[in-house]
């Protein structure tokens, strides 16, 4: 059997190594820790902290990638089931140098591999070494890993370093009350203790890891994951809302009156949080925000940059600017702070104990109100179309050539973003799946669903099964 065809290359990402189980197999696991081993040797690394999310075959696959590490003569420190952000808390003080073993939001049939190496995220060019080494080392070692039943544990010492990072940063003016959904993932636990300690009443939803995920996948993203959040929110009379991702790195809030806040809104709320302490500093957003971010930051006289969709492009981009650029944010949830305050990772916790402990000093009576002056678009959700074995390369390409003459600006820095006087659309290739994700926003309805035709229109003739599944979104 030739192993080039058995190999999953699929599973390495633009930004980290994801897939189904039933491609990311114990032996693979085997692999990409020889891999990654060598790429921490390379740059003569010594000691690495490893953790894992919430899924059941995530323990087993970390005591793997230990076993492998270890035989390589790395020193492994072990810190148990743990959110990514306390991941790259205490990799901090070994070296910068992280795996976590999660698939973050994706279904429980999923798993996958993020790290850092000396702080920071690697980049495509060398997630793909990674899967041309690891395909080699399938070849050259013959280990035989079963995937055992192995328990989560958690490690108290690693857990309250990463809570008292947390409690000496942020100040609330007075408690409030919270509803904490943590979707069944690792970052709920550490986050309601956190929540307590600082004075909250906290009502604590889903919060304890499950693997089977009973209820759906970790995904806050999706508005109907939140309705039991929601109802808590209107049954407790809590202040705020907050609904955590798999592995802790995304955050959704939610105000007192259960409506849940888009990634738009906060993140122009963070810009102008951040530029009030560090004015005509830059505000970092990816191609997926409307122009309501830039609008808002170019209105407070700091600096919009639109980059591509990628958290761990966001925190390179973020580390590399030097102090320029004092808060970087996606659309997907991820919001980075680098405002010498934070750590300069996404850490959906954090997020939220920012924009608390913003509502508690700034007089607002209401998260609504402290929202009030970022009032709602007319969009659509981030939606996924499948590709229908189409080169996403050429459709992208096809539809640059074909939105000429529609009075658009033309984008290309990840997908094609069409802009107009009165909102804009995009269609770009997924980093972690085999789809295209698509996303309209417009001032009304009626103009969005015109830019979304739009779409529909120039995919008809050579994509019909795309453009017919486009023009179902809502």
């Amino acid at each position: 059997m030739n192993i080039q065809h058995t190999f999953p290359l699929n599973i390495f990402r633009a930004y980290d190594i994801r897939g189904k189980l039933s491609n990311l197999t114990p032996n693979i696991i085997c692999s990409i820790a020889y891999a990654l081993a060598s790429q921490y040797k390379n740059a003569e690394q010594t000691q690495v902290v490893i953790g894992y999310d919430a899924r059941l075959s995530s323990p087993a696959y970390a005591n793997i990638i230990q076993q492998i590490f270890e035989r390589q003569g790395l020193h492994v420190i072990n810190i148990g089931c743990c959110s990514t952000p306390m991941m790259y808390f205490i990799a901090r003080d070994f070296g910068g140098n992280g795996i976590m073993v999660t698939a973050s939001h994706n279904p429980k049939s999923d798993n996958g591999i993020k790290w850092i190496l000396q702080g920071e995220p690697p980049t495509p060019e060398t997630i793909q070494q990674v899967g041309q080494f690891a395909q080699i080392a399938l070849i050259q070692n013959d280990n035989i890993f079963c995937l055992e039943n192995t328990a989560h544990h958690i490690v108290p010492e690693y857990c309250l370093q990463y809570q008292h990072s947390l409690l000496t940063d942020i100040q609330l003016a007075r408690p409030l009350k919270v509803v904490l959904d943590g979707l069944n993932g690792s970052a709920g636990r550490c986050a309601k203790l956190v929540l307590e300690k600082l004075g909250c009443t906290v009502i604590a939803l889903r919060c304890d890891a499950n693997g089977h995920f009973p209820d759906h996948a970790p995904d806050p993203s999706h508005a109907e994951h939140l309705t039991k959040l929601q109802a808590a929110i209107l049954a407790e009379k809590a202040d705020i809302g907050i609904a955590l991702d798999g592995d802790g790195d995304r955050v959704v809030l939610l105000d007192e009156n259960a409506h849940i806040i888009s990634p738009d809104r906060l993140l122009s709320l963070f810009a102008q949080m951040c530029l009030q302490q560090h004015p005509h500093k830059e505000i970092v957003f990816d191609v997926k925000c409307s122009r309501l971010v830039a609008d808002t930051v170019q209105r407070l006289e700091g600096r919009a940059k639109m980059i591509r969709t990628g958290s761990s492009f966001l925190r390179t981009y973020l580390s590399q600017s030097k102090g320029a650029a004092v808060f970087g944010g996606e659309y997907a949830g991820h919001y980075v702070f680098n405002d010498g305050r934070g750590f300069g990772y996404d850490d959906g916790l954090y997020a939220a104990l920012r924009v608390m402990e913003y509502l508690t000093q700034s007089g607002a009576s209401s998260l609504s109100e402290l929202l009030s002056g970022y009032p709602e678009r007319c969009c659509t959700e981030d939606t996924y179309i499948n590709t229908h074995d189409a080169n996403p390369h050429q459709v992208l390409n096809d539809i640059a050539i074909l939105s000429h003459g529609l009075g658009a600006r033309l984008s290309k820095i990840d997908g094609v973003r069409l802009d107009f006087d009165d909102g804009f659309g995009i269609i770009r290739a997924s980093n972690t799946g085999e789809y295209f994700t698509v996303r309209f926003d417009a001032d009304n309805q009626n103009r969005l669903i015109e830019i979304r035709q739009k779409f529909v229109v120039m995919l008809q003739d050579q994509y019909p099964q795309i453009a017919q599944e486009l023009a179902q979104t809502e």
